[in-house]
């Protein structure tokens, strides 16, 4: 058994995630108390771990938790990758990335996001069941309206686009009369993955000149070069993620170069688990986001052993 881990993004954070696991495992509960005196903020308590001001250290904390949980169970990944923002857990397991230091980055870093978002707002959508030729010429003629990027690579048939209300519209017209059904608005408030975090890119390059970086135990297959991390261009590479799209699938294309043949999703919701069970066609892919799904993974790992 080669594990691939799979760190989970933004989009399926739920209320009271992590509380069981902070109850009964011990470095779970450690990696959350750690995360508290890192930020100078209760991380146990639900109210501010569930504040969408804190999603994404949130997001860190708890699936740096479960790899800890992991770890201790004598489980190592041969590879690894996240989305979006999974990719800072991610670095953080691999030892590239100091837990307390990620979370700090990660806490202004969604600042930054958050104020580009309010200065320069777009909106997203997932266009399911189309081709990437398709999903391109829809955003040349979308781009005659207004600004409209891909954003996400999340499949091979499923791509997030996002930009301007009016070319966004207009790509979405271009798909419907192309025969694509389903063209699915996305609750965001800002277009991730696109020009228009440019201010966003600028403040974490910035920020990020003083982060101290170290060599990786295990690689870690970056969203944007769909390559592992180098440590040499470690902080570009997570400046420009802002700007340019993601290109998960060729992420676990990679892991499955790397010879990866179970993948697990460490995070809030299942959503990775999917698309690599898409990827893949292989059943052996799990989720770990409570108590349960952990027992789960824990005696069905004992089978397979």
């Amino acid at each position: 058994m080669k594990l691939g881990y799979l760190f989970s993004g933004q989009g399926k954070q739920f209320a009271n995630m992590g509380q069981d696991l902070y109850q009964q495992e011990p470095k779970y509960r450690q990696a959350i108390d750690e995360a508290s005196e890192a930020l100078n903020m209760d991380m146990s308590a639900t109210d501010v771990f569930d504040d969408p001001n804190n999603t994404q250290t949130a997001i860190v904390a708890m699936s740096t938790g479960i790899d800890r949980i992991l770890t201790a169970d004598g489980l190592k990944p041969i590879g690894a990758t996240g989305l979006s923002l999974g990719e800072y857990s991610a670095l953080v397991a691999a030892g590239g990335l100091e837990f307390a230091e990620a979370l700090r980055l990660v806490q202004d870093r969604s600042h930054y996001m958050a104020k580009a978002g309010m200065d320069h707002p777009g909106k997203m959508a997932a266009v399911l069941k189309a081709n990437s030729t398709l999903v391109h010429q829809a955003i040349e003629v979308g781009a005659q309206q207004g600004e409209i990027y891909p954003a996400n690579y999340n499949t091979d048939s499923q791509i997030v686009i996002g930009g301007s209300p009016a070319g966004l519209q207009a790509a979405t017209e271009y798909l419907h009369e192309h025969g694509i059904k389903r063209v699915v608005p996305l609750k965001m408030s800002v277009a991730s993955h696109t020009p228009f975090m440019q201010t966003a890119a600028d403040q974490l390059a910035n920020r990020i000149k003083d982060v101290s970086i170290s060599p990786l135990k295990f690689p870690v297959v970056s969203n944007t070069t769909a390559q592992p991390f180098e440590v040499a261009n470690l902080k570009q590479t997570l400046v420009d993620q802002l700007v340019n799209p993601t290109h998960f699938y060729d992420c676990l294309q990679q892991l499955i170069k790397l010879s990866a043949t179970t993948f697990v999703e460490l995070g809030p919701g299942d959503t990775l688990m999917k698309f690599a069970k898409k990827a893949v066609g292989s059943e052996a892919v799990f989720h770990i986001d409570s108590l349960d799904t952990l027992n789960d993974f824990r005696a069905k790992m004992k089978l397979v052993k």
